[in-house]
């Protein structure tokens, strides 16, 4: 995987976040895995297609998503994460995919991304990559999501 791929995840993030109300996000951990991203509790995945292929996974604990879906609902109480809380990580896993295609096309890449997926669970495995990809720790004020990036050109 071509390191220069990653800049535009993260600079997502780091634009993004705090548009929405967020704390100033800051990378904490960079390091490389091996073909399965295994889930903290919330995990979302997004394909891309054309010169980017690959995929990205937003991974998280539950109390860490909860918080996110509280502060993008103005700080309505999140007690459940229920179909209302699932539904504001998914737009957010859209608004920084979305970012972060754009960033890819300004470096000149043709890119697609797909419909995010999200799924609910505890140490599951999700297969993100036939090779490595790398994991970036972000922090929120002290909530952690992974970026999980295995993407690369054609």
């Amino acid at each position: 995987m071509d390191a220069k791929l990653v800049n535009p995840f993260v600079d997502a993030f780091t634009a993004v976040m705090p548009q929405m109300g967020f704390p100033e996000p800051k990378r904490a951990k960079l390091s490389v895995q091996q073909l399965h991203a295994v889930s903290l509790g919330v995990s979302v995945i997004v394909g891309f297609t054309k010169q980017v292929r690959g995929n990205v996974v937003y991974n998280m604990t539950e109390d860490t998503a909860k918080y996110i879906a509280s502060t993008m609902m103005m700080g309505m109480p999140v007690a459940e994460f229920d179909a209302m809380a699932q539904s504001a990580i998914s737009e957010m896993s859209n608004m920084l995919t979305a970012n972060a295609a754009t960033n890819l096309t300004a470096m000149g890449l043709e890119v697609d991304i797909s419909t995010p997926s999200l799924s609910v669970g505890e140490k599951f495995q999700i297969k993100i990559s036939d090779a490595q990809y790398l994991t970036v720790e972000m922090d929120l004020g002290g909530h952690v999501v992974e970026l999980d990036i295995a993407v690369d050109t054609q």
